[in-house]
Order: structure tokens, then C-alpha cells, then sequence
């Protein structure tokens, strides 16, 4: 199972970027997604997050200018940013908080998975 983010990139202040996050593998059940965020010397910190059903929870620093919404046929969750920030500028990660999923013909369950990093730099 991986967890692969893209969409990260440079982008003028007040520009929009649109990130995603595929969950591979034979999945069959993420109750949780999110997207954190680190900067330079910071601790990583929640974005935004969402449930199965659609439920979605927002810090907020970025209420208002960012969407989650996710796609469970695809496992994949985005992040629209709209309205970008110098202070936005970070590494964005994104985590599913347990994933169950077929391996080896066994079901197994395991929890707290993190992506790679996508590098987003708000400047001009």
C-alpha cells in the first residue's frame, strides 16, 4: 500500500493549486484522510480532513480558502488551495488515519499512514 501525493509547485500569491493523494493497492477501507502541512523549523500541523461519508474538518488558517473533498472509488483525496499565501508556503503531506487492505490473501489493517511530501511555495 502507498500513499502518493502530487501536485505541489511554485505559484504567485492569490494564485490556486490543487493537490492529490492515491492510496495504491488492494484497498478496502480508509475511514479518514487528510492533509498536514510542515514548514521550514515548524512542527507538521493539520490542514484539512475528511471521512468516508464527507465529513471534513479545517484549521483555521485555512478556512474558507481550501477545499478536501475526496474520491473513495479512486482512495484519492485533493486539496484545492485557492487564495495562497506566503504562509502557506510548506511541505504538504497527506495521511489516511487506517487502512485496510488485502496483502498476501490476508486482510490487514494498519494505521497512521503518511504520504510522501509535495513541496508547495507561495511566492513572488
Amino acid at each position: 500500500v502507498q500513499l502518493q501525493a502530487s501536485g505541489g509547485g511554485l505559484v504567485q500569491p492569490g494564485g490556486s493549486l490543487r493537490l492529490s493523494c492515491a492510496a495504491s493497492g488492494s484497498i478496502v477501507r480508509i475511514p479518514e484522510m487528510a492533509w498536514y502541512r510542515q514548514a521550514p523549523g515548524a512542527t507538521r500541523g493539520m490542514v484539512a480532513t475528511i471521512t468516508a461519508g464527507g465529513s471534513t474538518t479545517y484549521a483555521d488558517s485555512v478556512k474558507g480558502r481550501f477545499t478536501i473533498s475526496r474520491d473513495n472509488a479512486k482512495n484519492t483525496v485533493y486539496l484545492q488551495m485557492n487564495s495562497l499565501k506566503p504562509e502557506d508556503t510548506a511541505v504538504y503531506y497527506c495521511n489516511a488515519d487506517q487502512i485496510t487492505y488485502y496483502s498476501g490473501g490476508y486482510l490487514r489493517r494498519e494505521s497512521d499512514y503518511w504520504g510522501q511530501g509535495t513541496q508547495v511555495t507561495v511566492s513572488s
